[in-house]
């Protein structure tokens, strides 16, 4: 995508605020401080546009990006952040809940992963709720800009074999400082935002139109993000 504008379109603290036109979503989501900021002003061309921070817990709603008048960037606060208060908490799992499971639902969801760190297990749960509802997702591991060589490639192995991949096939590895694996996530995103239904509303979920299974109950009987989702500041 060659891009000729951006710009921040909405901030949204309730469902109500959701953009509903016809234009593809975009979503960035993971745990705080794996870099979805960062990396959102990377795949934009301008440093600033999204807010990154050194403290986590600040945001509360969800932040819309609108690029080319064509698709729109979602900026999600980050989850597993646990130092806000439990009334916040819930706020923000239900506000999320409302995007991902909605009939306004991203067209692609990209779950970051911080490449230095094991995957916990919010972030399998969130992997899970999104395939469960039959979101289109993709792994990003961000940060491979810190990893030495040999560590990168065991790190990209790890975490195919995390993921689910079949052999020899790994998930997208980028860096917002050096720019590293930015234009395959791009390819991916054009191919998914030229693929789209004309109209979000009338899009039919994977399999023919059949209803996607429930998602897994965690201890608590909450489906997985909304046990998982605590929020947090999107930050380096």
């Amino acid at each position: 995508m060659n891009i000729t504008t951006r710009q921040f379109h909405v901030s949204a603290m309730r469902p109500e605020d959701f953009p509903r036109d016809a234009r593809p979503h975009v979503a960035l989501m993971g745990r705080s401080n794996v870099g979805k900021s960062s990396l959102l002003n990377r795949l934009l061309g301008e440093r600033g546009l999204a807010r990154t921070s050194k403290a986590p817990g600040r945001t509360r709603a969800l932040n819309f990006f609108l690029v080319n008048e064509r698709v729109y960037f979602v900026d999600l606060p980050g989850y597993g952040y646990a130092r806000v208060p439990d009334r916040v908490r819930e706020e923000w799992k239900d506000l999320v809940e409302a995007y991902l499971a909605g009939p306004g639902r991203p067209d692609l969801a990209l779950q970051l992963l911080d490449a230095r760190h094991e995957p916990t297990e919010l972030d399998r749960e969130l992997l899970e709720w999104l395939e469960t509802r039959g979101v289109r997702h993709e792994i990003v591991l961000t940060k491979v800009d810190k990893l030495s060589r040999s560590d990168k490639t065991r790190t990209l192995t790890r975490a195919a074999r995390w993921i689910g991949l079949p052999p020899g096939r790994h998930p997208l590895a980028v860096s917002a400082v050096t720019g590293d694996g930015i234009p395959a996530l791009w390819r991916v995103i054009d191919e998914v935002c030229a693929g789209r239904p004309a109209t979000r509303e009338s899009a039919a979920p994977p399999g023919g139109g059949a209803s996607p299974k429930t998602p897994r109950a965690t201890r608590s009987g909450e489906t997985g993000v909304r046990a998982g989702f605590q929020g947090g500041r999107n930050t380096l």
